[in-house]
């Protein structure tokens, strides 16, 4: 098949932002939300194209500082709105729909911001690729009236990517970042404490220089996701001894290593157990 030209892209996803006048895009400062957002910056102009990034206590806050800077070095209008998840029953339950309920509170609080600044509409990320995945947070997508102007393009990830770095944005080829509950098993509940000890430690990590790593919640044991070709630096004496006492201190009697390393939502694999053995 044949790869689409990225002029050609950029021009199908303006098309399917032109005709909406007035669009704030939910933004995350990943690659998806960040190229809606720009796109929508161009096509319609700033003051009709803000971005609004949902800052609550699953973004870690250096996700939310690379936000920040990426917004100001594109010169997007950052509005900055606390969806109130942690007060809603489902979300904190932690069941396999917890995204419904995480999208649901930031598309509300979207959806009074908009009605407030007289925008009628509001736009994700969401590209084709992702509409065969588990996802939950598609539904609240669904039933706020969220546009999702990647799928209406018809772009895929590998679309996205190509556009993103053909506009040079910065994060073109950044990982995917799940937010931290992500990293709680579902059934257990999501508190701002189990959320502030994974945020630690994987601060941790990162200042040890690890990059594509998760640290998977499970009570007193972390259980640590790093690319295979890291392992072997990660079991190195010295590297082993400072990882293992930065997760004693942020809260973990046991620090555990995942021998199949870091994939991407490895979360789902009970919940599609539990769906199987159901059946």
């Amino acid at each position: 098949m044949t790869a689409v030209p990225a002029d050609a892209l950029f021009d199908r996803l303006a098309a399917a932002l032109r005709p909406r006048g007035r669009v704030i895009t939910a933004y995350s400062g990943g690659v998806d939300s960040t190229l809606v957002a720009l796109a929508a910056r161009r096509t319609l102009g700033r003051a009709d194209a803000p971005a609004a990034i949902g800052d609550s206590a699953s973004l870690p806050r250096h996700e939310l500082d690379a936000a920040r800077d990426l917004a100001r070095s594109l010169d997007l209008e950052l509005i900055e709105v606390r969806p109130n998840e942690q007060q809603d029953p489902g979300y904190r339950a932690n069941a396999g729909n917890r995204c419904y309920f995480c999208k649901t509170n930031l598309y509300d609080t979207l959806g009074k911001l908009a009605a407030s600044l007289n925008f009628p509409w509001i736009a994700n990320g969401t590209n084709t690729d992702d509409l065969g995945d588990h996802r939950p947070g598609l539904t609240a997508a669904t039933e706020a009236n969220v546009i999702s102007p990647l799928v209406e393009a018809g772009l895929n990830k590998a679309d996205v990517r190509a556009l993103a770095q053909r506009l040079q944005l910065p994060n073109w080829d950044k990982p995917a970042a799940a937010c931290l509950a992500s990293r709680i098993p579902y059934g257990t509940p999501v508190t701002l404490e189990r959320l502030s000890r994974v945020e630690e430690a994987e601060n941790a990590l990162r200042e040890l220089g690890f990059r594509g790593f998760r640290v998977r919640h499970h009570e007193t044991v972390a259980r640590l996701e790093v690319p295979l070709d890291q392992i072997e630096r990660l079991m190195s004496e010295e590297v082993r001894k400072a990882v293992v006492a930065r997760l004693k201190e942020a809260g973990y009697h046991f620090v555990a290593l995942d021998l199949e390393g870091f994939r991407s939502g490895s979360g789902n694999t009970l919940l599609s157990l539990n769906v199987r053995n159901s059946s």
